[in-house]
């Protein structure tokens, strides 16, 4: 049977979205599911890790709206280099002695906080001309990028890391430590050589934002802005959409237990990626009629988008305006087709 839902997975460094969504199809067809629809709702940045949300069959009808979805990043900032990818990876193109004090910190942080303006990095997955930006610039092009408005709804110091030290403390209200993790697990990786010394020059933030944000943008500015230079050297995104980290699986542990237990025990349901809109109950008349994509009319809910239901079952979003349904995207899953026959 086709599987619909979402794995949210826990991508690690290194991977690229598309490759997360390749390596959970391997495991499907090594499970014996043959072909499955699967794609991702959020690009990140093989240097970043965290939640990712995989979508399966008809779920994956759903992925332009968790592109479209706030998210929330935890993030570390070392000052004194600025990269030309403004991360670990580029070569440094600018340096500077000037470390910024906590309180400076903390002062400047709300210039950042509500809509702002942002020049996306180079190395970015940006078309410019119908080509990436990352491309050109590797090419060695002068990328020239555009402003774009984007929303950070919060941006905060996270005061269990602190300045100065990339380790977890357990019981920090709202951030529980990630289940991949013992609370002293350190977030610096070991890859990157010595961690810094307490206070010496980094500092760690949380900032949830609006789609379109570019988490290394904003560490750039905020180090200009302190009148410095830096550069990101943790990411991780800790919630997409409606999806946390604490419903995150490694894709290590989903290959193990795919090969064990049934793939419907190890994904959220299809109406998890719907959480936050409300839903529009139909009698099985009123469902055939959306499904066949007719209009429906009189409808006392209040104009927005709309999850209709047949039962318990999605049967398509509508777009409700004056009294007026319309489809917006149907779903074609089994058991709306059965219920409505009955």
């Amino acid at each position: 049977m086709m599987p619909h839902g979402w794995l949210i997975l826990d991508k690690p460094r290194g991977l690229g979205s598309t490759q997360a969504v390749g390596a959970v199809k391997r495991v499907l067809r090594q499970a014996g599911y043959g072909k499955v629809k699967v794609g991702h709702g959020g690009t990140l940045d093989p240097l970043a890790e965290g939640v990712l949300p995989i979508a399966l069959g008809e779920a994956t009808k759903l992925c332009g709206r968790m592109l479209d979805s706030a998210k929330i990043y935890e993030f570390t900032v070392r000052f004194g280099e600025e990269t030309d990818t403004l991360d670990m990876e580029g070569e440094v193109t600018a340096r500077s002695d000037v470390r910024p004090t906590l309180a400076q910190i903390e002062a400047v942080l709300p210039r950042f906080t509500g809509p702002i303006e942002q020049v996306p990095p180079a190395y970015s997955a940006v078309k410019i001309d119908g080509k990436r930006a990352y491309d050109r610039a590797r090419a060695g092009e002068d990328v020239a990028m555009k402003t774009r408005a984007v929303e950070v709804f919060s941006l905060q110091i996270l005061p269990h890391w602190g300045r100065g030290t990339a380790a977890h403390s357990a019981g920090m209200e709202g951030h529980p430590p990630h289940p991949q993790h013992s609370p002293d697990a350190p977030l610096h990786h070991p890859a990157d050589g010595p961690p810094p010394r307490a206070g010496e020059d980094h500092i760690t933030l949380t900032a949830h934002v609006s789609k379109g944000t570019y988490i290394r943008s904003l560490a750039r500015d905020i180090a200009r802005a302190l009148g410095t230079v830096g550069h990101v050297t943790h990411l991780r995104r800790t919630k997409a959409g409606p999806f946390t980290q604490d419903q995150a699986i490694s894709l290590d542990k989903f290959e193990k237990q795919a090969k064990g237990a049934s793939l419907q025990d190890l994904l959220l349901p299809f109406g998890a990626g719907l959480d936050d809109i409300p839903a529009l109950y139909l009698d099985p008349e009123s469902a055939q009629a959306v499904r066949m994509g007719r209009v429906l009319s009189g409808m006392p809910q209040s104009d927005g988008l709309h999850c209709a239901m047949l039962g318990q079952v999605p049967v398509a979003l509508v777009e409700i305006n004056a009294g007026t349904a319309r489809i917006v995207r149907g779903f074609n899953l089994p058991d709306v087709a059965e219920q409505v026959r009955k």
